[in-house]
């Protein structure tokens, strides 16, 4: 399987890289070496985790978030990365769906 991290879900990375960085100095390079380490399991992996909101969704090992994605073919399409503590209202509508 080829992953293709969308530029949404780079945006999502981002965010949450300067959220944690800004708790704890390495703490935000950390969180990215997670969020990429569960991204990569996929390779594996995809297609086994349960679907929410029309997607996907991987839950990260350490971090309170979940990687939305979706399978064309033999590709990857991570669409998000987002934080679970998040009202599932804002989840589902960052998603593009209605809330279930």
């Amino acid at each position: 399987m080829t992953i293709s991290i969308q530029p949404s879900a780079l945006d999502d990375l981002k965010r949450g890289y300067r959220f944690y960085e800004s708790q704890s100095e390495g703490l935000g390079a950390y969180f990215l070496d997670t969020l990429y380490s569960d991204i990569d399991s996929l390779q594996l992996y995809a297609g086994i985790h349960s679907v929410h909101f029309g997607k996907f969704r991987l839950l990260s090992s350490r971090f309170p978030f979940a990687v939305y994605y979706d399978i064309a073919g033999d590709i990857v399409l991570i669409r998000a990365v987002l934080d679970l503590r998040r009202d599932p209202a804002w989840i589902a509508q960052k998603l593009g769906r209605s809330s279930q």
